[in-house]
């Protein structure tokens, strides 16, 4: 089944990403060709060694250590971060517990970025589930539903395609089972066998609710690199700190259950990677910056 056409099975809700003006270009001088280009040489080398930005971040409804609604803060983490990728978790859409608002709507707006929503399950009037910002506009979308072994949430993954300096990438957010083990695993396994055959260069972030140790982690190994093993170990954005990538929970983080995987056959590298320190929700973001082959 094609991207689009699963993207309208699902009935899934995409942001609206404005058209940019004509600009006016003035008469150039010699000495302007010439800079100009150079510009045209040195950005073409930027582009062929691109770094993209991505993050994941489960955003609790938007709800912070203090128990509160505040979307606004939520935007603001991402925002000072200036990432060109974030995959969210725990998003409502239309629900009761979060005052009807689109939050995914909501955090596009205040980010100024394009957006993908898949819900995995209807509640309280509305629907929950897990969402993409992309800085470039969202070429396609795919949802994916897991099947479950024995949580009664529902859960599953969305993935989008996004072109960024020129490259197709294909990104996508999870959030997986936090009961059991062995629903962890059963739903990496659909995961993986859901994007075996994708080509375009892939990143899968998301709240896996497994610690290295976990079967789910290692399932994902196989297969794809961890960022923040890549590297060795993360750092804090200021360069010091150098801490384990603990994520949860926020205010004196214990777990490592947070990620950003690259597929180890795409030749991504993890140039840096970190953890923002926020109580902005129940879990801190895990931010990297990611070379292109």
């Amino acid at each position: 089944m094609s991207l689009s056409t699963q993207a309208l099975e699902y009935q899934l809700q995409l942001g609206n990403h404005p058209a940019k003006r004509l600009t006016k270009v003035g008469t150039l001088t010699p000495f302007g060709l010439l800079l100009s280009a150079l510009t045209i040489l040195f950005a073409a080398g930027q582009v062929t060694a691109k770094s993209i930005r991505v993050m994941t971040y489960n955003i609790h409804v938007g709800v912070g250590m203090d128990k509160k609604l505040d979307l606004t803060r939520i935007a603001s983490v991402i925002n000072t971060q200036h990432p060109d990728l974030v995959g969210l978790q725990e998003v409502d859409r239309g629900v009761e517990r979060t005052q009807r608002i689109d939050e995914i709507a909501e955090l596009a707006k205040l980010t100024k970025m394009d957006y993908a929503f898949a819900f995995n399950l209807k509640y309280q009037g509305g629907q929950y589930g897990v969402a993409i910002l992309s800085r470039e506009p969202i070429r396609a979308t795919d949802h994916h539903l897991y099947l479950n072994k024995r949580e009664a949430e529902r859960r599953g993954f969305i993935r989008a395609e996004v072109r960024i300096g020129g490259r197709l990438i294909s990104f996508v957010t999870t959030h997986l089972d936090y009961q059991y083990e062995d629903g962890r695993v059963f739903e990496a396994e659909q995961l993986l066998a859901a994007i075996k055959d994708v080509k375009a260069p892939l990143i899968i972030v998301g709240d896996f609710n497994d610690e290295p140790t976990g079967g789910a982690y290692k399932l994902m190994a196989k297969e794809f690199y961890d960022s923040w093993m890549q590297v060795a170990y993360g750092q804090w954005l200021d360069g010091t700190d150098r801490n384990e990538g603990l994520t949860y929970p926020a205010d004196k983080p214990i777990k490592r259950i947070d990620y950003i995987f690259t597929r180890r056959s795409d030749g991504l590298k993890t140039k840096r990677v970190w953890n923002v320190e926020t109580l902005a929700s129940d879990h801190v973001p895990v931010v990297a910056d990611l070379q292109l082959p």
